[in-house]
């Protein structure tokens, strides 16, 4: 029990004072912010939280301060209740003035607030939903509140698997953990040279996140425990079906397809296993590229800086989650190009695709010498591979299959304002695994199943969002057109006698 408290208070600080950033960098809240802008922030909290913990705990590696829980805590703490009176004071003000639609003379429709990350149609209410759906819908968040809660029995009792995270990531922690600071880690020959004097493991030059989770839960739990220290795994799943929640539900979706939205990318078995075996740092990468994107989007529609600034602050974080992170960050330029300049940025990026595309093809059929290096790639994509894992084994469910038909049945809805910079998030984000799996030594471990999933596990979540967005679109679209398709007149007696006469 007195594990569980110190585990729980010591993620909780960070948490807090994540949703205490994201709460007052909103700026004055709205009486009428769509629902789910509080899942929404309460989702982002946990990761920008946890990305700030790891940005002070490096700050006092580089100051030569020791990790303690009050050196690291103390300051968090202060800077939650600051962020949170601030996020309060401002709620305050925001309750005290008077809502437009209060004031006389003002049409209601005046009144409508530009809500954070959606278009004023989308946060319009439907009709409240039956009492089947909404039991249906109690069903689905209690299966997964259940999936969540095996999960965490899982992480709990499993100690550290083997592999990358046994001689990749937890090498670094341990160390850490133990010196009390971050201490440098070498490659072999290094390591070799200084004939102990160093630190050394399978991947010296990895980003630091991941290692400092697993170095903060030892410190809350006041002892090194290679199961408890995992705990983070969890909060990210969690806090990641609670954001993709509240961003489904702020964008206009009913509150049963959001919680669909939730359980598709809560239920996805190979993120599901990163959870059980924590250690890896696929998971973490997926939710904060998946929210730097989603984050991206709401900033697109609503142009409002906090959303601009909360992308950016996501999008900074995948570099220090893994090396790759550093790419998947880039995917998200187009986007911002598609929403800047909605005339020219699509033809701008799609000349940008097809200048990058010819580069490879020419690189893969030539050999140019370059400053002594001879450049070429092989192009040789392992085609069985790539199949077998998309669309034959147990990993994604039925995503792909699901991506590919809500494509092909609202292939007008690609191209729509609202979705557009979305789609190119995503485009952009598959033609890094493209060239990846086509181009670089990363195929050899695609017929394997090892790295292909684990790298498409980064992609999966926003994919899973992006289907969900796109039916919707569709579906709104079809009802428009079927409420806008003109009536036949009601014919008059004269015309009815007529027509009986000389027939249809």
């Amino acid at each position: 029990m007195i594990d569980a408290l110190r585990l729980i208070a010591g993620w909780a600080l960070p948490w807090l004072l994540g949703i205490a950033l994201v709460a007052s960098l909103q700026g004055r809240a709205d009486r009428a912010q769509p629902a789910g802008e509080a899942a929404w922030t309460v989702g982002c909290g946990f990761f920008v939280g946890a990305f700030v913990l790891t940005l002070w705990m490096r700050a006092l590696s580089m100051l030569g301060l020791r990790f303690s829980v009050a050196a690291v805590a103390l300051p968090l703490a202060v800077a939650a209740l600051a962020l949170g009176a601030l996020a309060w004071r401002r709620q305050r003000r925001s309750n005290v003035s008077r809502d437009p639609e209060e004031l006389p003379g003002v049409p209601a429709s005046a009144a409508v607030p530009a809500s954070a990350g959606v278009s004023p149609s989308a946060a319009v209410p439907g009709p409240p939903a039956s009492r089947a759906l909404r039991v249906l819908g109690f069903g689905i968040a209690g299966w997964i509140a259940l999936r969540f809660v095996l999960l965490l029995l899982e992480v709990l009792w499993i100690p550290l698997y083997p592999w990358d995270a046994w001689v990749q990531w937890a090498t670094k922690a341990r160390v850490w953990y133990g010196m009390g600071r971050m201490v440098p880690f070498v490659h072999s020959d290094p390591w070799f040279a200084a004939n102990g004097a160093a630190w050394f493991d399978a991947a010296p030059n990895y980003p630091a996140t991941v290692p400092l989770w697993q170095v903060w839960s030892s410190l809350a739990l006041g002892r090194w425990d290679d199961a408890l220290m995992n705990l983070p795994w969890w909060l990210v799943a969690v806090a990641l079906a609670i954001a993709v929640y509240g961003l489904l539900r702020a964008s206009g979706v009913s509150a049963l397809t959001a919680i669909v939205g939730a359980w598709l990318v809560s239920s996805l078995p190979l993120a599901n296993v990163h959870v059980a075996l924590a250690g890896y740092a696929d998971l973490p990468m997926a939710a904060y590229y998946a929210l730097a994107a989603l984050a991206l989007w709401r900033w697109t529609l609503s142009r409002r800086w906090p959303e601009a600034a909360l992308a950016l602050l996501l999008a900074l974080a995948c570099p220090t989650i893994k090396t790759p992170g550093i790419v998947w960050a880039l995917t998200l330029v187009p986007a911002a190009m598609v929403a800047l300049w909605p005339r020219r940025g699509l033809r701008v990026v799609g000349i940008g695709f097809a200048g990058a595309l010819f580069a490879l093809l020419v690189l893969a059929r030539t050999h140019p010498l370059v400053l002594g290096y001879r450049l070429h790639l092989d192009f040789a994509p392992a085609w069985e591979g790539l199949v077998d894992s998309f669309f034959l084994l147990g990993n994604w469910h039925l995503l792909w299959y699901a991506a590919i038909a809500c494509t092909i049945v609202a292939w007008r809805d690609l191209r729509s304002p609202r979705l557009l910079p979305l789609g190119v998030t995503i485009g952009a984000g598959f033609a890094f695994l493209a060239v990846v799996f086509a181009f670089t030594n990363a195929r050899n471990w695609v017929s394997n199943q090892t790295t292909i999933n684990r790298a498409v596990l980064h992609i999966a979540p926003l994919v899973a969002v992006w289907t969900v967005l796109l039916a919707r679109q569709w579906l709104d679209r079809n009802r428009a057109c079927r409420d806008a398709a003109p009536v036949p007149p009601e014919r008059g007696p004269v015309q009815a006698m007529s027509a009986s006469l000389h027939g249809p």
